[in-house]
């Protein structure tokens, strides 16, 4: 068995996902593109709340409330928010209140003044992640922008502790210190499954938002001693930005691990699939998003997944990644958040 340098087992955890998660060879996706070995690891379906990669961040994060006490949990992120649903379905299995404060604000465009808009619809408002939050039992407080919702999000709070309530925030996406530790553990996971079949990836593929996962793949192929390149594909971002949040994540996270802050020559950043921001779609995602469904039978998402098979794709057909190497993309999960975008879809499934 692959080891980690430092004890997890001191932190506390819950039990919410599967593990480990399947890594399946992508044959007939590998055969379009021409290009590399494709590994795809399933995070998007380890069990619970129909899966994603926010059950590893909240092993740690509901570990540790839990541990301090708490019995109602508060969290924020977009509408259609994964990590909003995956603390709801693990509110639920916990016994725990949890209240979800959302924005509609979407968009933001790399490398100039930010511009933000609010993003409406029947089927963004009320289906896909949304309908299983309300059906996992989260309260929802949802706002047309960041301000909005931050300023809710404090009276909120306030309001829960003069009730009594022994309250516990996590940050957006679960990406803190603790969070980190989902990810860190993934990466030995992952190295455990390569060696157990007689192979090794030189990189791994992954979307980049909050950067908590990012930052725990990076850190545990530190920690491993592992010469594998992390391709993380910014959904939201400038590359500065999302360099400069992986980089203190993976510092608060080897402080809290008492290990040295590694440096991050291993990580590499692409705007390449952004668009015009977060939330907003492009043809290539929807492109990426019909090609591994139709090779492979996997469902990806437009806001995550599809960004950063997107950039995959086009690095693949830009010859930056080499036929000979073996790619593992990880599949983050955010298969609800693509019925918030039916109009879209159905649009583009019948192209």
């Amino acid at each position: 068995m692959v080891a980690l340098p430092v004890d997890l087992s001191r932190f506390s955890r819950v039990a919410l996902g599967n593990w480990p998660t399947p890594l399946e060879h992508c044959q007939r996706l590998a055969k379009v593109l021409g290009g590399p070995r494709i590994l795809v690891k399933r995070d998007d379906v380890n069990g619970l709340g129909v899966g994603g990669n926010k059950l590893r961040k909240l092993e740690f994060l509901l570990g540790a409330a839990v541990a301090a006490g708490a019995d109602t949990i508060v969290t924020f992120g977009g509408v259609q928010t994964n990590h909003g649903r995956l603390t709801a379905a693990a509110c639920a299995r916990l016994g725990l209140r949890c209240e979800l404060v959302l924005t509609r604000q979407v968009t933001r465009v790399p490398g100039s003044e930010v511009l933000t808009a609010p993003k409406y619809g029947e089927a963004y408002e009320r289906s896909g992640n949304v309908a299983l939050d309300r059906l996992y039992g989260a309260r929802l407080h949802i706002h047309d922008d960041d301000a909005q919702a931050e300023a809710a999000a404090g009276r909120l709070v306030a309001e829960l502790r003069a009730q009594g309530h022994r309250v516990a925030s996590l940050p957006v996406g679960g990406s803190n210190a603790i969070g980190v530790l989902g990810y860190l553990a993934c990466a030995m996971e992952l190295r455990h499954q390569l060696r157990d079949r007689g192979e090794d990836a030189t990189r791994i593929v992954c979307a980049i938002g909050s950067a908590g996962t990012a930052a725990g793949l990076a850190l545990g192929a530190a920690l491993l001693g592992w010469p594998v390149t992390v391709n993380a594909a910014s959904v939201s971002n400038s590359a500065p930005e999302c360099l400069a949040d992986l980089d203190r994540l993976v510092g608060d996270a080897a402080e809290l691990l008492e290990v040295p802050h590694p440096r991050l020559d291993h990580v590499q950043v692409t705007e390449r699939a952004i668009g015009d921001g977060y939330g907003v779609t492009t043809n290539a995602v929807w492109d990426a998003i019909r090609l591994f469904g139709r090779t492979e039978g996997i469902t990806l998402d437009p806001v995550y997944t599809g960004k950063a098979a997107a950039a995959l794709i086009e690095a693949i057909r830009g010859d930056e990644i080499h036929t000979s190497e073996t790619v593992v993309f990880l599949h983050t999960g955010g298969l609800p958040g693509l019925f918030g975008y039916v109009p879209e879809l159905i649009d583009e499934v019948e192209a």
